[in-house]
């Protein structure tokens, strides 16, 4: 039998009816570097096994749907409940919105009404490119009425870059020389919560929660793809019942 389900839940003040979870690598039956709650059909985890990791999560969590499963590519581009290849989704009561990741920051959204949710995926490159400015733009409110969460992510003690990401980064906002400080290797330590909290202000989202885990150093209870290079994938999921 597996271990229970461990999942983080925000705290946050979103509406009661908006429920939120993201799971950590703890509750499945995937094995070896997959274990054991991998949720990714994609790393070279048996098929089975990760159909049955998702039926768990379902169940665990009491989904009121099949969780929309995103071909994450990276990039900057937001769906609505069609469809499968971007890096975000915007939804309405009864779908459920979800990312993964073993590194990459999740950031989950909802208005102040509770009326739509939304989930992002947003590597460096997908932060960089406006992947949160596109779902917040995507979504049916003023910005002073969404809030966001962030998910756990690479920590800014272990997330190392070379200069082009931080180039990038300046060359959109010259603030995000804050997000940079200079590794003992001779490259650059990046906060990728600072990142994302500037890119959210950006545009007017001034409730952001979250932001306070490590993947990275925290082995036991997250999935870590610079760590670990073949690993499972975690999901950040978001509903309104």
């Amino acid at each position: 039998m597996p271990e229970p389900l461990d999942y983080i839940q925000p705290e946050w003040p979103a509406p009661a009816h908006v429920f939120a979870a993201s799971t950590t690598r703890v509750g499945g039956i995937s094995e070896g570097p997959y274990a054991s709650l991998n949720l990714g059909a994609h790393v070279g985890d048996d098929p089975g096994t990760v159909r049955q990791n998702r039926g768990i999560l379902k169940d665990a969590l009491r989904l009121p749907a099949e969780p929309l499963w995103l071909e994450q590519v990276h990039g900057n581009e937001v769906l609505g409940k069609e469809g499968s290849c971007a890096d975000a989704r915007v939804v309405g009561a009864g779908q459920v919105a979800v990312v993964m990741t073993a590194d990459c920051l999740p950031v989950l959204f909802t208005d102040l009404a509770g009326t739509q949710v939304a989930a992002a995926h947003a590597g460096w490159r997908g932060l960089e490119a406006g992947i949160l400015e596109n779902t917040v733009l995507t979504m049916q409110a003023e910005p002073p009425e969404i809030m966001a969460w962030l998910g756990p992510a690479i920590g800014p003690d272990a997330f190392e870059v070379g200069d082009e990401v931080r180039e990038a980064f300046l060359r959109h906002d010259a603030n995000a020389a804050e997000a940079f400080r200079p590794s003992p290797a001779g490259r650059w330590l990046a906060d990728i919560y600072l990142l994302a909290r500037q890119r959210l202000a950006s545009v007017g989202i001034k409730q952001v929660y979250g932001g306070d885990l490590c993947t990275y150093s925290d082995e036991e209870r997250f999935f870590s793809f610079r760590r670990d290079r073949e690993t499972g994938r975690m999901a950040s999921l978001i509903w309104i019942e």
